[in-house]
């Protein structure tokens, strides 16, 4: 039996976290190709990215593998395409380099140690290996279907506790960070001397199962004047953080413990603090720890990755679940190997909350969406640039855009779950 009374907790970090920043890179790389596939009239479903970023003291790499339309081709004087050393067309660095320092630029670092100016930015990148390609291109069960890019495991999860269906903690974690980053790009006051690298951390009393109050709250962020104490940075950010809980209701308990900037100054951030990877925050990606995740990222990936379709996919549909009234808490489970367009398995858990059966569910699922991954492209609408804004305060929990950003939170699928698992 699940526990009813307990403590739980969730970290998140701000655009400006080192890896955060890689995040954002990688994915500002996945948008630009996928503009720029659709100016040049290229087939959007062509698109290959699988972009990793690393970024230290003024130096940002970009490395990976990408099938990108002409336009982001390195061309001679003659006017012709200039290859690799594989005689593959070589990548034209340059709109990569520009793309990372607009993203740079964007989140805020115009510091001696990162700018978005004067970084270093290494580009990497080139051509999809043909072997994965051959995997993706043609399915290996030959009936026309996209092959997934690779294998894997993939969650999704939803819940009551909020109104956005995420867990309580990773949620207002989130919310912190966000509107610090609001008011220090807005200049609201001291706000405008922090910095953009932050950490959050809410710890969250159940009661019953239900969230009930905020017993520890955690927050390290950077500021840029180095004559603040954690006291001064508490005053500055104590308003922030009452606002953010109070939004989605949750109370802060009498006796609970601060801990704001707990090892003191923090005044050098970022990159130049400590060095940033594409992919290390997959946890606050998600659901906080509070649902399994499959271990991949999502950052830098197009689409046919079903580490970042497939993992959007079964959050929706975990969602819609929850949604139609199925059960209170649902978690899911896709399975893919690469080459094979169908999942090779569908798990659902209702955690005891289910007015249904996880049988009913799985084989409902199945009927009300093609969980393939062009299936899944299709039906959620991915292939267009939608990606950067993912890269921070978590891929879920978030408002659907109407630029089609976040799909994969709407709920309308609602009413033909009810539908299909009746049907069962």
């Amino acid at each position: 039996m699940a526990r009813s009374n307990y403590l739980f907790t969730s970290e998140s970090v701000s655009e400006g976290h080192p890896d955060k920043v890689c995040d954002r890179i990688s994915d500002e790389i996945v948008d630009l190709v996928y503009r720029e596939a659709k100016k040049a009239g290229m087939d959007p479903w062509k698109v290959r990215v699988a972009c990793e970023t690393l970024a230290t003291t003024n130096r940002v790499v970009i490395a990976g593998e990408v099938r990108v339309p002409d336009t982001l081709l390195k061309k001679g004087k003659d006017g012709r395409f200039l290859t690799d050393s594989k005689g593959e067309p070589a990548i034209n660095p340059s709109r990569f380099r520009s793309a990372a320092r607009r993203a740079i630029r964007a989140i805020g670092y115009e510091q001696d140690g990162f700018h978005w100016k004067t970084a270093k930015v290494d580009v990497l990148l080139h051509g999809q290996s043909a072997h994965i390609a051959q995997g993706v291109d043609s399915a290996a069960d030959r009936q026309g279907e996209e092959g997934a890019g690779d294998q894997g495991i993939m969650f999704g999860y939803a819940c009551r506790e909020t109104p956005d269906l995420m867990p309580a903690p990773i949620y207002y974690s989130h919310k912190i960070l966000e509107l610090l980053a609001a008011a220090r790009k807005k200049g609201e006051g001291d706000a405008a001397r922090l910095g953009p690298d932050a950490k959050s951390q809410v710890t969250v009393r159940y009661v019953d199962g239900k969230p009930h109050e905020a017993t520890q709250i955690v927050l390290s962020t950077q500021h840029l004047d180095p004559s603040w104490d954690n006291k001064k940075v508490r005053a500055v950010v104590e308003p922030y953080i009452v606002e953010a809980l109070s939004s989605g209701g949750l109370s802060i308990a009498p006796d609970c413990t601060w801990y704001i900037n707990p090892t003191g100054t923090f005044v050098i951030g970022g990159p130049d603090g400590d060095a940033g990877l594409t992919g290390r925050k997959i946890i606050v990606d998600t659901y906080g720890g509070a649902a399994p995740h499959g271990g991949g990222a999502f950052s830098g990936k197009d689409t046919t990755k079903v580490d970042r379709s497939a993992a959007y996919a079964a959050r929706y549909l975990a969602k819609n679940v929850v949604a139609a009234g199925l059960a209170e808490r649902c978690t899911i489970q896709l399975a893919y190997a690469i080459g094979v367009a169908q999942p090779l398995s569908v798990y659902v858990d209702l955690h005891g909350t289910g007015k249904v059966t996880e049988e009913q569910v799985e084989m409902a699922l199945r009927k009300v969406m093609d969980l393939s991954p062009s299936g899944i492209r299709r039906h959620l609408d991915l292939n267009k640039p939608i990606y950067a804004k993912t890269a921070a305060y978590g891929h879920f929990g978030r408002k659907a855009g109407r630029d089609g950003s976040f799909s994969w939170e709407r709920t309308d699928l609602a009413k033909a779950l009810r539908k299909a698992v009746a049907e069962v």
